[in-house]
């Protein structure tokens, strides 16, 4: 069954209108075992106050060190006492719905039976909803793993999103195709063990070479399709991002983005918040001329960009993980997309005969 999985990392903001905040891409539950608990498995004890979750799913989660019991890691034969805590944190599973598929074609950097890597082109929607209900990236998974099913389908076959990036945004896409893999991989963006570089041009000149970025996230109460930077923490979730200069252009500049957590439009927001928004982001701001002249001639300039490249200057370059089965370390990168590239050499070139 194809199911969206949102972590909250890159949610498609623009095409979906989860509230983060009011429950993320995880499910937490916490128990209290009564005084006259007779002593029971945990994942016996687990599945029977969460009815509507599977032993097998329960059992998945505890080998993957989800579930504690007074703070700790336990393994299923774990015997619950009375007043144990028992805490546990799932990765959200949306309930399924009709999935059309749809002959679209995958750039599918690798695929084995566990799971996909995907690059993503700018403009794909990731999954169904609100006025996009096909041409999705959804839809093109059922047709290439051969699913055709309603939510009621008794196939457990899985596509599952363990991230996402905005619309716009291009790069690499991790997907679980089984239960076991999505329940492995998921715990890895979790713990935030995943690797994930972007590349970003952004307006101005950065002052430092390299740089972190540390302020709370959460949306803006006066547009709510937007987020914003809450730096005295009153709100929001922690945020880190790390970057580095890659190259330097006067009224733009090329960097590399570290996550070190992962919010929703995190990059975006950030870089932002410290004065240097994306370029050609219209969420943000970067949709206009931030830094340089007023000349004609830079006016033309900034428009034959725009038209270059219709979006925000986001790509997602570098995905590293832990394979789920055979536990090795992956790392995969993918080259600069073109519109982008083309960007960045036209601001080569204006530089060179400046």
């Amino acid at each position: 069954m194809i199911k969206e999985f949102d972590e909250e990392t890159d949610i498609e903001f623009d095409e979906i209108g989860d509230d983060e905040e009011a429950g993320g891409s995880f499910e937490h539950y916490r128990f209290v075992a009564d005084k006259g608990q007779t002593f029971i498995r945990v994942d016996k004890y687990i599945t029977a106050h969460m009815e509507k979750t599977s032993r097998h799913r329960i059992q998945l989660a505890i080998g993957a060190g989800y579930v504690l019991v007074n703070e700790k890691v336990v393994k299923a034969n774990y015997m619950v006492k009375p007043g144990d805590i028992i805490t546990i944190v799932l990765p959200y599973k949306r309930k399924g719905c009709e999935v059309k598929p749809e002959n679209i074609p995958l750039d599918i950097v690798y695929e084995d039976d566990d799971l996909m890597v995907i690059n993503k082109p700018a403009g794909l929607v990731v999954h169904p909803g609100h006025g996009h209900y096909s041409g999705t990236l959804i839809n093109a998974l059922a047709f290439h793993l051969g699913i055709s099913q309603d939510e009621d389908a008794p196939d457990d076959r899985m596509g599952v999103l363990v991230h996402r990036i905005d619309k716009n945004t291009s790069g690499l896409l991790l997907i679980a195709k089984n239960e076991e893999s999505q329940l492995f991989l998921a715990k890895q963006f979790f713990d935030h063990t995943i690797e994930r570089k972007y590349v970003a041009l952004v307006w101005g000149n950065l002052k430092e070479d390299s740089g972190t970025i540390t302020g709370h996230i959460a949306r803006d109460p006066n547009n709510r399709m937007k987020f914003k930077v809450y730096p005295d923490g009153s709100t929001g979730k922690h945020a880190i991002t790390h970057y580095k200069v890659l190259e330097r252009f006067g009224f733009t500049t090329l960097v590399e983005c570290v996550l070190e957590t992962g919010r929703t439009h995190q990059i975006r927001v950030h870089m932002d918040y410290i004065g240097h928004p994306l370029f050609n982001d219209d969420r943000y701001g970067g949709d206009k001329i931030v830094k340089g002249t007023l000349y004609n001639k830079f006016k033309k300039f900034i428009e034959n960009c725009f038209e270059m490249m219709p979006r925000h200057a986001l790509h997602a370059k570098t995905l590293g993980f832990v394979h789920p089965t055979t536990k090795k370390n992956l790392l995969f990168a993918n080259e600069i997309p073109s519109d982008l590239k083309s960007v960045i050499e036209k601001w080569r070139n204006y530089m060179a005969v400046r």
